[in-house]
């Protein structure tokens, strides 16, 4: 993914996969999709805390994606980042883990922090060495107290902070029209692998940047 200070003109994708999937077909959805567009990474989401669930399932997207010159990071688990790899580790706990993630994978690692709603958080992870932060959800939900990151959020991110800055959650249409001047990522996932067609529900979704 692109380095503080190199944030594209439009906003490039990054692939998020599903919390659940068949390995045996997975990897193969996830191909097309990387052949179909251009993405700029992919992340290992497994909701799964089984260690040789998510040792087949990191070798098998590396496998796919190093094969397409896309990086590959895993969410939380920076050891297993490290072991079997990968490019670096997408950290869910804002600023807090940043620090360790970067002295165990080193300074060419992609770490990159979600921090939710908070532009302090947000200003902590890229202080302590995230080459990227994410707001989110952008989108509506129903989920926790329905808290979001809006889009005042991106505007002033985008103003005063050179971190690359990333929206993801419940992402539409309409909201990447709206996000694309003031993001430099999409996370994209849920939102496009429940479709019989993921390249084309993608394509559809980042049709509010045409």
């Amino acid at each position: 993914m692109a380095q503080p200070g190199d944030a594209p003109e439009q906003p490039q994708i990054y692939l998020v996969s599903p919390a659940e999937f068949e390995l045996s077909r997975f990897p193969d959805d996830l191909g097309r999709v990387l052949d179909a567009a251009e993405i700029a990474c992919v992340r290992l989401a497994l909701a799964t805390r089984d260690e040789d669930d998510l040792a087949r399932a990191a070798d098998a997207l590396r496998e796919v994606c190093h094969a397409r010159d896309v990086a590959v990071v895993i969410d939380q688990h920076i050891l297993l980042a490290e072991r079997h790899g990968l490019d670096g580790v997408h950290l869910t706990d804002g600023s807090r883990s940043v620090r360790a993630a970067r002295k165990q994978l080193g300074p060419d690692a992609i770490v990159g922090a979600h921090c939710g709603q908070s532009r302090h958080d947000g200003m902590s992870a890229g202080e302590a060495g995230a080459d990227y932060v994410s707001f989110g959800p952008v989108g509506e939900t129903l989920l926790a107290g329905g808290e979001r990151a809006e889009f005042e959020t991106f505007e002033w991110w985008s103003q005063m902070i050179e971190i690359p800055v990333v929206a993801e959650g419940r992402l539409t249409t309409e909201l990447v029209r709206q996000l694309g001047p003031v993001t430099d990522f999409f996370a994209i996932g849920e939102e496009i692998w429940k479709a019989e067609d993921p390249s084309a529900a993608l394509k559809a979704l980042m049709a509010g940047l045409e």
